[in-house]
């Protein structure tokens, strides 16, 4: 019962007794209690330390009991002066962090340029990203195009996502369709769309970049290696363009869990080569031939082994009838069987 004021059930139990009887000594206690004696003691040191009993004046070997009304009045009042300082300190660790952000942002400003911030190492970047999922009121819009989530990656995105879902904020994510081959990422995601989230799967994805209510971005310096550096990007002009490539690409997808082609590779898209005998996937290798990405960046992309592009290849190189791999896009182009908006 007295708890909230600092008392130990023991303690309490001792305190009473010597109320019922204040001339009682430990050993009286201990025998109505059925304690042993050094527990006794231990409780008496504890009252004598919350000033609860005092030594007698007529017998100063003796302890007893301050009355309740003087001795719960003092630890009360007490226990409301310490919670007075550690308001006072709450306000004033309040004052000091609105000034230490006050001062990161002048610094941040007066180094970088106003709409780009340049974020070094993992540990930066995601401090960022929990920052700006926490601050987001309307929308986060992301490419990942990674065929798998790392343990690591997931445990950090959990809690951040959650949050954004909670609080009723719209998500919208684009993966790579090759995500089905991991069952870590491919669970994670159905989490995601479990909890409100939009997710849908393509067979190629632009690099990795998150949008955080069409204001703020974060891209990779190194798409090839986003462990070197992020970007944060603000302004009109290049979070409108990025939105912009979002939204056909979200267009262009389609929706997880929806049924692919007959071949497993995906379908959705349109366009002129909707009746192209060539699968999604190898409409996206023809494409990227075409533009001049090796066979191991085609992987990175589309999120398959190099092994499976080099074998997709020569396999489109002869059913084209081509002698090179320039000449296998040419060839998908003039047949109609790549959509010619796909090369721009």
């Amino acid at each position: 019962m007295l708890r909230s004021l600092g008392l130990d059930s023991a303690a309490e139990a001792v305190y009473k007794e010597m109320l019922k009887a204040p001339t009682s000594s430990a050993a009286d206690i201990a025998q109505r209690l059925g304690w042993p004696e050094p527990r006794i003691a231990e409780a008496m040191g504890e009252l004598t330390r919350l000033l609860l009993v005092r030594p007698s004046w007529q017998e100063p070997d003796a302890l007893r009991p301050v009355e309740p009304e003087v001795g719960l009045r003092y630890l009360l009042d007490r226990q409301e002066a310490e919670l007075q300082r550690r308001l006072e300190e709450i306000e004033r660790g309040r004052r000091e962090l609105v000034e230490m952000v006050a001062e990161y942002a002048d610094l941040n400003r007066s180094r970088q340029h106003p709409d780009t911030e340049l974020l070094t190492g993992i540990d930066a970047i995601r401090l960022r990203i929990e920052s700006l999922a926490t601050g987001c009121a309307d929308e986060v819009m992301a490419l990942v195009p990674s065929s798998s989530m790392s343990s690591a990656n997931i445990s950090a995105s959990r809690p951040l996502d959650s949050n954004v879902l909670a609080r009723g904020v719209r998500m919208r994510s684009i993966y790579l369709e090759s995500i089905k081959n991991d069952g870590e990422t491919t669970q994670y995601v159905h989490w995601l769309t479990q909890g409100g989230a939009q997710v849908r799967v393509a067979p190629t994805l632009p690099p990795r970049m998150v949008i955080y209510d069409r204001a703020t971005a974060i891209v990779p310096v190194d798409p090839d290696e986003t462990r070197k550096g992020a970007l944060v990007l603000r302004g009109d002009g290049v979070v409108s363009a990025l939105c912009e490539l979002f939204e056909r690409v979200w267009q262009s997808s389609r929706t997880l869990g929806e049924p692919s082609s007959p071949d497993g590779d995906g379908g959705g898209g349109g366009g002129e080569g909707e009746d192209t005998p060539l699968t999604v996937r190898s409409q996206a290798i023809i494409v990227l031939l075409a533009k001049g990405y090796t066979d191991e960046s085609i992987a990175r992309r589309l999120g398959v082994s190099v092994r499976t592009v080099r074998r997709e290849t020569a396999d489109l190189t002869a059913q084209l009838g081509a002698k090179t791999r320039f000449q296998a896009g040419a060839l998908a182009l003039l047949q109609g069987w790549v959509d010619p908006e796909l090369l721009r």
